[in-house]
């Protein structure tokens, strides 16, 4: 069953970020991808593998080593947990950068190739992201007060 739920997880992400990466543009794309809870099956998948392991993974992750981490990383079932939760936080984190980078006007072939990126390499991908973001061209105007603001 870990084999299973291990291979169903990245399928269960795989529809958003082919949408993200190969139809940003697409009318539909924005609306599918819209809500967060298209994380939900990696992270439920996560819950099914871990919960039934909760003492250990606490006991784990309440006090970290790395001799303890390791060890619980090398079976199946930690494994298989540790990529559900890498799928679900990934997918979380390019559907962000996918909807800011659209409001901030970055051009979507650069973000479709931070994207796939950010698949393989989360963290640089988002690192990568925000450095982005920091160039002029995409921070947001500074907001002028109205008269009924001020």
């Amino acid at each position: 069953m870990t084999r299973a739920l291990f291979d169903l997880t990245f399928w269960s992400a795989a529809p958003f970020w082919a949408l993200m990466i190969l139809a940003p543009r697409w009318h539909r794309t924005p609306t599918v991808v819209a809500s967060p809870l298209i994380c939900a099956a990696p992270l439920l998948i996560y819950a099914t593998l871990v919960l039934p392991e909760f003492g250990p993974f606490l006991s784990v992750l309440t006090a970290p080593n790395l001799p303890g981490l390791q060890a619980i990383l090398a079976g199946g079932t930690g494994a298989a947990a540790a990529w559900a939760h890498f799928v679900g936080f990934d997918l979380f984190l390019g559907r962000w950068i996918y909807f800011d980078s659209r409001a901030r006007g970055v051009h979507p072939v650069l973000i479709s190739g931070l994207l796939t990126f950010t698949i393989l390499f989360a963290p640089l991908g988002v690192l990568g992201y925000l450095t982005i973001r920091l160039l002029p061209a995409y921070r947001p105007e500074p907001q002028t007060p109205t008269h009924a603001e001020a």
